[in-house]
């Protein structure tokens, strides 16, 4: 670590974890926790808990779990020093200046070096892009109308036709394959090894909030197949939860976000002067990446291309945009297709006008609606209403759900009464209906079935951390030698020296494991759901059973471990095992 304890503990206990985590997701409380929607996974049904008493969260449905250290450094891709850095400045720590050499630096911890990597990458495909062999690809993004400022700016780039010159190039700057491997610039061939994933493609370098290169997309000069090409996921790129063009379009000044396509959109938007564009990765958007975009803005604007697929894309969007608590809006580019198409054509003005004009997402969900029922026949009509009302019981607040009711009912030509009545009738007679079956229970999800030993060692450790009387009692008859599994003997040992000092501090410990895995089970560990116990003599049962299990799996560890010759370890065992044999546990 490149910081004492004492300072890193104080770092960490000057930023509360809820008020962290609540930048960069939606928190509702439920009674002593917070809970939200995974950033880490997809999911429809919160099962993300931050815990203000234990400064720790962790997912019940894919076991994400740390510290406000180990959330940065999972969310934004930090080091651990930077995520410290991060959090110092924002709770006003003033750090120690330390000077790393250049060698300490790149071995500092893996996803350092791959960073310099991307951007080593990044700067050699941007000095191609500008010689000969690279002309090509200079021409066609100059014929795309993007001037030398643009291209340099964003970084644009070229890898030449050769498939190995990435990889010569970076194994003549010192890398090893190992980490190449790591990289994502490379695929492996068992005959010829490593090559370029990316060759006679115009390259897109992909950066994070704080442009640092990621990633890269490759458009391919030619008819080859894929047209477009996305780096593939490693330990610093997660297109789930990046933007494309985000490090620009987050200190904007812009009132709102545009969210379109394709990397050429963002580019000339950008140039245009609409430097609030951002772009998903060649996927639909996700959660964690409308989660972002609410750290920067309110509001979204959606310009998806205005054809089927891109409205389709748009009404997938637009409810992930409301989920987490956008406001959006949807721009019309007709005739064009895209917003590039159509700068082209009618300029910047006429798009600040349609950006002016975008309409409520809502409304454009019912023109879509609309599409697929004919208005001039009775009964298609009415079954357009009854799909419309449907939607618009899905605003819980009267205000909100009355105004849209007279927006459609302006728009469509029928009364706002009988539209207003129509809802109502459809919200009773939902509310008769037979109930939904409710949704399955994340909060303690069925997981293969752990080994008894680290199961028992688990959650003696547990019962630990959640109950101070109960460590009172597991502490006279267990010691930190007594587990077994490595990771839980070391947190064992921490909490009794904390637990000395009289003070437990679980989120703490996480601070002592550089080792993400280790993070997240210790995390696991203090978040643990504990099965209900209903009476004292249960619970001293369940105590009783436990210990023993973990005592008896000790000293069978340490029987192994004997010497033959070493007599008075054998006495000892023996008396030992006697002693275990009596074990009486009582919590009065």
């Amino acid at each position: 670590m490149y910081y004492s304890e004492d300072l890193i503990e104080e770092v960490r206990s000057r930023n509360d974890i809820v008020d962290v985590i609540s930048g960069y997701v939606r928190l509702q409380r439920r009674g002593s926790s917070y809970f939200g929607l995974c950033p880490f996974h997809n999911e429809k049904s919160p099962s993300f808990s931050v815990s203000p008493g234990k400064q720790m969260y962790y997912c019940f449905g894919c076991g994400a779990g740390g510290n406000v250290f180990t959330f940065l450094m999972e969310y934004e891709n930090f080091t651990f020093p930077e995520a410290v850095k991060t959090l110092a400045d924002r709770c006003g720590v003033e750090l120690p200046e330390v000077e790393y050499s250049e060698e300490a630096r790149r071995q500092a911890d893996l996803k350092s070096r791959l960073l310099e990597i991307q951007k080593k990458a990044a700067r050699y495909y941007y000095f191609e892009l500008r010689q000969e062999k690279g002309r090509a690809a200079y021409e066609y993004l100059r014929g795309r109308g993007l001037s030398d400022e643009t291209i340099k700016r964003f970084g644009l780039g070229y890898s030449g036709q050769q498939s190995r010159e990435m990889y010569q190039y970076l194994k003549h700057e010192g890398y090893p394959d190992s980490l190449l491997k790591e990289s994502g610039l490379f695929g492996m061939d068992e005959r010829s090894g490593f090559y370029d994933k990316f060759w006679n493609r115009v390259m897109f370098p992909i950066m994070d909030v704080n442009n640092r290169v990621i990633g890269f997309g490759g458009r391919v000069m030619g008819d080859a197949k894929p047209k477009y090409l996305n780096s593939p996921e490693t330990k610093i790129f997660d297109k789930s939860r990046n933007l494309y063009g985000l490090n620009f379009a987050r200190t904007a000044r812009k009132p709102n976000l545009i969210i379109c396509e394709g990397y050429m959109d963002v580019i000339s938007m950008h140039q245009a002067g609409f430097n609030q564009a951002v772009a998903s990765l060649g996927t639909a958007l996700t959660v964690q990446q409308s989660l972002l975009m609410k750290r920067y803005t309110n509001e979204v604007l959606v310009t998806y291309d205005s054809d089927e697929a891109g409205t389709k894309a748009a009404l997938r969007a637009i409810p992930i945009l409301r989920e987490a608590g956008l406001s959006i809006r949807v721009i019309n580019m007709k005739p064009y297709k895209d917003p590039d198409e159509f700068i082209k054509a009618l300029g910047t003005e006429a798009f600040q006008k349609r950006i002016d004009e975008a309409q409520s997402s809502f409304l454009f969900e019912i023109e879509v609606l609309e599409r697929s029922y004919n208005l001039g026949d009775p009964a298609a009509k009415t079954a357009f209403f009854d799909e419309t009302a449907k939607k618009l019981l899905a605003f819980s607040d009267e205000l909100e759900r009355n105004n849209y009711i007279e927006a459609v009912a302006r728009k469509y030509g029928v009364g706002y009464d009988t539209l207003r009545r129509k809802v109502n009738q459809l919200g009773l007679t939902l509310a008769g209906a037979a109930p939904r079956p409710k949704p399955r229970d994340l909060s303690a999800p069925k997981k293969a079935k752990e080994e008894g030993t680290a199961a028992s060692q688990k959650l003696l450790l547990t019962w630990m951390v959640s109950e101070p009387r109960y460590f009172q009692v597991i502490r006279r008859y267990v010691e930190p030698e007594d587990f077994t599994v490595p990771l839980y003997r070391e947190i064992a040992g921490i909490l009794y020296e904390q637990q000395q000092k009289g003070s437990l501090n679980p989120a703490g410990i996480l601070s002592r494991f550089e080792n993400t895995e280790e993070q997240r089970e210790a995390a696991a560990v203090f978040n643990a759901v504990l099965k209900e116990v209903e009476t004292k003599e249960e619970m001293e049962k369940a105590l009783q059973e436990t210990i023993y299990k973990v005592k008896q799996e000790a000293l069978n560890k340490k029987a192994h471990e004997l010497s033959p010759a070493d007599m008075e370890g054998l006495q000892r065992l023996i008396q030992d095992r006697r002693d275990l044999e009596k074990l009486h546990i009582s919590l009065d």
